[in-house]
């Protein structure tokens, strides 16, 4: 007799739990497109110019846009050096130069190459060096508009004294267009994760270059030993 009154409570305790991992999984799966969107329309859609001066520019890699819309800050006077962060090894200061012909003897005098960083991660931990040896106290960010954030977050956590000023580059997609482009909502799915991941992590780690998370999530560590080293140091 008491086996045939035990199957109804497992089954009324199944049932509660099956409900309540149900409700859990809804509410997490809301919260986070709600965090999605909250994500995707504080996104930059305009590029505008900045509103005051820095000691400094730095971009990041990953797109020709981004490089010549930093030349292009630096010719008007906007800061008196740029860090070009993440270039690849093979790719020489004459080669970058030729991208922006109208602008050849800037790179003469005034921009640096950092050929050691692997990933945002790396940019950040290059880009502190390449502050502290100058003795900068602001610096203009250039990147593409969705990987702003993300960035921010890693300089943020990497030069927590130091202003930056964000110009994000818009040229490479429009954020709102992401609910009828599969290939926009599916670069900005894999950004928002980023984003998160990145806070998270640097909510629990004093710095990215002695952090074991980052040298995980880089594959090796953010920064290498470059067959070129920077022409800054």
């Amino acid at each position: 007799m008491r086996g045939v009154h035990a199957h109804p409570t497992r089954r009324s305790w199944a049932r509660r739990l099956f409900r309540l991992g149900f409700w859990s999984c809804a509410a997490c799966a809301i919260l986070g497109f709600l965090g999605f969107l909250a994500f995707v329309y504080s996104i930059d859609r305009v590029e505008q110019r900045p509103e005051t001066r820095a000691d400094g520019i730095v971009a990041m890699t990953g797109g020709a846009q981004r490089i010549g819309d930093a030349i292009d800050l630096l010719a008007k006077g906007y800061a008196k050096r740029l860090l070009i962060s993440g270039v690849n090894e093979k790719t020489s200061r004459d080669q970058i130069s030729r991208l922006n012909p109208g602008q050849r003897r800037l790179f003469e005098c005034c921009v640096d190459l950092d050929y050691r960083a692997r990933n945002t991660i790396g940019n950040a931990i290059e880009t502190r060096r390449w502050a502290e040896k100058n003795d900068f106290s602001a610096i203009i960010v250039v990147t593409s508009n969705y990987h702003m954030p993300r960035t921010l977050v890693e300089l943020d956590h990497a030069l927590p004294n130091l202003q930056k000023i964000a110009y994000p580059v818009a040229a490479t997609i429009d954020p709102h267009d992401w609910w009828h482009n599969p290939s926009t909502a599916r670069v900005l799915a894999s950004e928002y994760l980023k984003f998160l991941a990145v806070w998270l992590r640097t909510r629990f780690e004093d710095d990215p270059e002695r952090s074991s998370v980052a040298v995980i999530i880089s594959g090796g560590a953010p920064t290498q030993q470059a067959a070129a080293e920077p022409d800054w140091q």
